[in-house]
């Protein structure tokens, strides 16, 4: 029972595929057909910007490249189309440093797979839409993308910003000055002069017993 039913199932399956595909052809059969005319429509042929045809290296007015010849693209492509050849050359500051001498593309082995534009790491390199690259040769179509003369734009150093030097001064404390009231006849007359207390002087003992005495003699005299 269930392999009827599995054949059934396969069978409706088929036939909505084909009925699906009978519907699409059915649709274009009635729409209006486009045929373009070149080479004679040059001049408003619209290229989609995503299609892939040219692989090409950017130079600036300077004649400078970004492609620092670090062989990511060569490594990366499936069926070596890329040739990177570098050679050494001495800094300013007496140091040797690697740079591109040809960059060597092939473009009747290239696959257009995109693969050597995205791993670049400086984004030197880039696929254009121009599709008219028909030859009469083969050797033709290998292509040195940096033009003669050209080296690798230099990335300019960010300046660091100058911080200004803002020097503080102490707070300037002015001297203290006392005022004093100024003195007046009024204020003077009733201001007394300020009297000192002096400490009482003790008697010596002699006196103080010959006055006991005295007193004594006095009174027995009396009785």
């Amino acid at each position: 029972m269930s392999s009827i039913l599995k054949y059934f199932s396969g069978l409706f399956t088929g036939i909505g595929s084909l009925l699906g595909g009978m519907a699409v052809t059915w649709k274009e059969l009635w729409t209006k057909k486009v045929t373009q005319q070149y080479p004679e429509n040059r001049d408003t042929l619209v290229i989609s910007d995503r299609f892939r045809c040219e692989l090409t290296m950017p130079h600036d007015e300077n004649n400078e490249h970004a492609c620092t010849a670090c062989g990511i693209c060569e490594m990366n492509c499936p069926n070596g189309t890329i040739t990177v050849n570098t050679k050494m050359i001495e800094t300013e500051d007496g140091k040797k440093k690697k740079v591109l001498d040809t960059y060597i593309w092939d473009l009747g082995m290239c696959t257009f797979c995109n693969l050597c534009v995205l791993t670049c790491p400086s984004n030197a390199i880039k696929f254009e839409n121009t599709f008219e690259n028909a030859v009469f040769t083969r050797s033709k179509l290998v292509q040195q993308l940096n033009h003669e003369g050209s080296k690798m734009r230099e990335k300019k150093k960010a300046e660091k910003p100058v911080t200004p030097i803002v020097t503080v001064k102490p707070p300037v404390v002015e001297p203290v000055v006392e005022t004093k009231a100024p003195v007046t006849e009024s204020n003077a007359k009733t201001e007394e002069p300020a009297v000192e207390a002096k400490a009482p002087v003790a008697e010596p003992l002699s006196e103080i017993l010959a006055s006991v005495a005295k007193k004594a003699k006095a009174e027995t005299t009396e009785n």
